[in-house]
């Protein structure tokens, strides 16, 4: 069972290698083309061809390629309506003569839309009425009876990475754009996120003037179950900041520590973050200053709030 297993991954690896090799000026067109579509890119198929696609379309439109998947049989009953003359369509056929695949070919013509094709028989039917011609031939498909298509969807999905690869380099599209699409995602909670998503504020956030005592500070704190306490002016305009580390450092030099105002033992002109900064930017901040806590503040300088690299944990950002 294992040689067989090992035999269909070496065919299917072979048919990648051999198709990389393949690769011409045909392909570079095709990215080019794709680039520069106004409308959309429409991929189409049959059977197992059909499955992958689907998949192909998926791929270029959340890597900022808009697609969709156009079944070949439905296209001829209505769903060809789907295609413009701004689209570009791409047909998939190993065989290159699938009946229901042909029959598109006048019609997309008479459309106006510009035609990749995608075969393993590029003097077939549809590989000779093409714009474009992505050469998909295999060999041997791996499959013990020779009749499943196994290395020819394999090779058929990858070169459908390989555009989508290309068109996020010529597009200079982003992990931000990516995220966009992706909101559900971890990579779009990252990317996406705001601090004031998830800053504390209010009762969980401890706010003390300069002019209060360290013992007082401190019990602002545990109310607030915070790490630390913001201490501001009668503007709230951050002073700097009062941490746990702050509270050992000072008890070791002075045991009278908590008779003293907070401001003579703070630490001053601490970082900070804008409230409308990705969480993305603040754990960076955090990470770089190794630091634990970070003020918040709107567009005025007043502090609005604390983000605790606890929070950022609990919102899936790191």
């Amino acid at each position: 069972m294992l040689k067989r297993a090992k035999e269909v991954l070496t065919i299917e690896a072979r048919a990648i290698n051999l198709m990389m090799r393949r690769l011409d000026r045909h392909f570079e067109a095709a990215v080019e083309t794709m680039a520069k579509c106004n409308g959309r890119v429409i991929v189409c198929g049959m059977g197992k061809s059909g499955i992958v696609a689907r998949k192909i379309a998926a791929t270029l439109s959340s890597t900022g390629t808009p697609s969709i998947f156009l079944h070949s049989a439905e296209a001829v009953h209505g769903d060809l309506g789907q295609v413009t003359a701004k689209d570009i369509i791409i047909i998939i056929s190993q065989s290159g003569e699938t009946e229901e695949t042909i029959r598109l070919l006048p019609l997309v013509r008479k459309i106006g839309a510009k035609i990749i094709v995608m075969t393993g028989n590029p003097k077939s039917t549809l590989g000779t009425h093409g714009d474009l011609i992505l050469n998909i031939k295999v060999s041997s498909e791996g499959c013990p009876l020779g009749l499943s298509p196994m290395a020819s969807t394999t090779v058929t999905m990858a070169l459908g990475d390989a555009l989508a690869a290309c068109l996020i380099d010529r597009k200079k599209f982003k992990k931000e754009d990516f995220a966009l699409y992706h909101p559900g995602g971890s990579l779009g909670r990252r990317l996406l996120l705001k601090v004031e998503d998830i800053m504390r504020r209010e009762s969980s956030l401890a706010l003390v003037t300069g002019g209060s005592k360290v013992k007082d500070v401190l019990w602002t704190i545990t109310k607030a179950r915070s790490g630390c306490a913001c201490v501001v002016d009668r503007k709230h305009k951050l002073l700097g900041i009062f941490t746990d580390g702050d509270l050992r450092r000072h008890l070791e030099e002075d045991p009278a520590v908590l008779s003293r105002k907070v401001s003579e033992v703070m630490t001053k002109n601490p970082a900070s973050i804008g409230k409308e900064k990705l969480a993305a930017q603040a754990f960076d901040l955090l990470k770089t200053k190794k630091i634990d806590e970070l003020p918040v503040l709107d567009s005025s300088g007043r502090v609005v709030g604390l983000l605790d690299v606890q929070d950022l944990l609990k919102a899936g950002v790191v």
